[in-house]
């Protein structure tokens, strides 16, 4: 197994959800938590722990960001005018590694950052390595040409496990996508809740 893997496999076993919605996460067998203290009985969370909780899976979700990145995004979010949870799923799916996951161009978000910095990936006929990238509306991701036949491309598209929401336009024969507009909360196929308006109590707390 992967250090990737066993990183997504306990961010799953920490929260006590799949947040990613796979049939292979440990959680669909092992509701409790990693360690040897896992299976001990969960205290009720106090509301700062709850806030916490939150931020730690949406963070997670996306592939695990750093801590100092995650916080740029929510202060780059509340910064904007209307609703700052809003804003900050917005900005996260605006990601590129987030776009070229919601493409089925891979299997997972942390496969998407790996494949963009390996040089897989194209941004407006430009090549792109830098997986926080921020995609404008409109803007076209493609797939490099030698790297269209890769097999974990070919698996992923073929997959129904997931569909492609549709704020992103995708063309699996030509291997594109285009970005069609910022999503909203209510946009975003989660397989899981998530909560970005207890992010902002959160880092509103300090």
């Amino acid at each position: 197994m992967t250090k990737r893997q066993e990183a997504k496999y306990k961010i799953d076993r920490r929260m006590g959800e799949n947040i990613w919605g796979r049939p292979k996460s440990p959680v669909n067998k092992r509701e409790y938590g990693p360690g040897q203290h896992g299976q001990r009985r969960k205290g009720k969370l106090s509301d700062f722990g709850v806030q916490l909780r939150a931020k730690q899976k949406l963070k997670g979700y996306y592939g695990n960001i750093s801590e100092k990145q995650f916080h740029g995004i929510y202060k780059e979010a509340s910064r904007l005018r209307g609703d700052t949870g809003a804003l900050l799923i917005g900005l996260l799916e605006r990601r590129l590694d987030a776009v070229v996951y919601r493409a089925k161009f891979v299997p997972t978000v942390f496969a998407a950052r790996q494949f963009i910095n390996h040089g897989h990936v194209l941004v407006n006929g430009k090549r792109m390595t830098i997986g926080s990238y921020k995609l404008r509306e409109g803007d076209v991701v493609e797939v490099r040409e030698r790297s269209k036949q890769l097999a974990i491309v070919l698996e992923s598209v073929q997959s129904s496990e997931r569909d492609v929401p549709d704020y992103v336009e995708a063309d699996h024969n030509k291997m594109t996508a285009k970005l069609i507009r910022t999503p909203g909360p209510a946009d975003v196929p989660y397989p899981v809740q998530m909560e970005p308006h207890l992010v902002v109590e959160f880092y509103s707390r300090s």
